[in-house]
């Protein structure tokens, strides 16, 4: 009995000390917290790689949200939780800074686009894009794909364009809105619509589409895709995150995908 009173003295002297040597034990280092990137959904290819250099130098990583730039400002007018904002125009970030959701001081232009027609690359055919074309007798009974025109910014530049060279009257009955550039793209790539409006650096990533036309620079407003930090962000990151998307590392990966730089 003797014995056995002593054993299990003896076992419970040593559970507490693996206890109390296992609450010593400093905790596991918090993981360090993600950046968070609400995209325009046509930055995906470019900025998916610039995300990746990013992590491999920093050993940070950043993790992007893409949509249509206005479906992202609501977002982040609602208080989703995201740190950097890039849009696809100056009109969703002007409407985040209106109300403060961004921090003023950090918000530049970065890039550039253009916009282009497209069709299914098995059946594409160039065409003149002037005053007056007839897009509406290339459509026939077909839909042209482009962003919504009153939401999308891809629309937006669309309809301005289409307007200016005298063009959208005869085809605004035909347009199939979508919710963002890449779902414009996906409709023609698709087969289901024989044309459509989008950036040149959406077409380019897409293999199922070719360019058709260039849209004149001057029958639309630039197109900036201007950056800045969000308001809410605590992300001690995100600075350093801003400078390296300015930097000539990630340059390269916006104009491999057709994007110009602005400086």
């Amino acid at each position: 009995m003797q014995n056995r009173r002593q054993w299990i003295k003896l076992a419970t002297a040593a559970i507490s000390a693996l206890w109390l040597g296992a609450a010593a034990l400093p905790a596991p280092a918090a993981a360090a917290e993600k950046l968070t990137v609400f995209a325009a959904a046509s930055l995906k290819d470019a900025l998916d790689a610039a995300n990746a250099a990013w992590a491999g130098e920093s050993g940070k990583e950043a993790v992007a949200s893409y949509a249509a730039s206005g479906a992202l400002a609501k977002q982040i007018e609602n208080a989703a939780p995201a740190d950097i904002f890039i849009s696809a125009d100056r009109d969703w970030m002007d409407y985040v800074a209106k109300k403060n959701l961004i921090k003023a001081d950090s918000r530049s232009d970065l890039l550039g686009n253009r916009i282009v027609l497209v069709a299914e690359k098995d059946k594409a055919k160039p065409v003149e894009i002037k005053q007056d074309f007839d897009l509406a007798g290339l459509l026939g009974d077909g839909k042209l794909a482009m962003g919504e025109p009153k939401s999308v910014p891809a629309g937006k530049y669309g309809m301005a364009a289409l307007e200016k060279l005298g063009v959208w009257k005869s085809v605004e009955t035909k347009v199939a809105g979508a919710e963002s550039v890449r779902a414009a793209l996906a409709l023609v790539s698709r087969g289901e619509a024989p044309y459509g409006i989008v950036y040149q650096t959406d077409a380019a990533a897409d293999k199922g589409v070719a360019v058709v036309g260039t849209f004149p620079a001057d029958s639309h407003p630039p197109i900036i895709y201007p950056i800045a930090i969000l308001a809410s962000s605590k992300n001690p990151e995100a600075a350093a995150y801003l400078d390296f998307l300015k930097s000539d590392k990630a340059a390269a990966f916006f104009t491999a995908q057709g994007f110009t730089i602005l400086k």
